[in-house]
């Protein structure tokens, strides 16, 4: 297997659609389908999976707890799993001196990392916040796929 992301890169091309698996505080895996992509992380500056989550979500209060996640991309019978530690960055998960602005410009990068468009980026931002939209970033420690 490839150690980098060219596979995802690839998949997330043709549908930027993944299954993002958490862990529960019981220890049961929690699966849900969004869109997510590559992209580089705010902090560390290194590639990995992006996607934006809902504040009040059960993937963030899952991350929050197990600090980890696994995005699996699939295009026809061609699939590439990604897993490792998660990095949240949102209005409960801010870095030191990560203001409004830049959590904003955050979430549009990673929403077209993933393959968004938007017509109204003042109304998207204006959602973004409204809703607690977290910025989810997962550090690939392992990928496996079937190519």
């Amino acid at each position: 297997m490839p150690n980098d992301l060219d596979h995802v890169r690839r998949l997330a091309g043709e549908d930027s659609l993944a299954v993002v698996t958490t862990i529960r505080s019981d220890g049961t895996i929690h699966a849900s389908v969004v869109n997510a992509g590559v992209i580089d992380d705010p902090v560390t500056g290194d590639a990995c999976i992006g996607l934006v989550a809902r504040g009040a979500s059960r993937k963030l209060e899952h991350l929050r707890g197990s600090g980890r996640a696994a995005a699996v991309f699939r295009h026809g019978a061609d699939w590439v799993a990604v897993e490792g530690p998660a990095r949240l960055v949102g209005p409960q998960d801010r870095p030191e001196n990560f203001g409004a602005a830049q959590l904003a410009r955050l979430l549009r990068n990673v929403f077209v990392a993933a393959g968004g468009t938007h017509q109204d980026w003042d109304e998207f931002d204006r959602v973004m916040e409204a809703e607690g939209r977290t910025a989810v970033f997962v550090t690939p420690e392992r990928i496996s796929g079937n190519s």
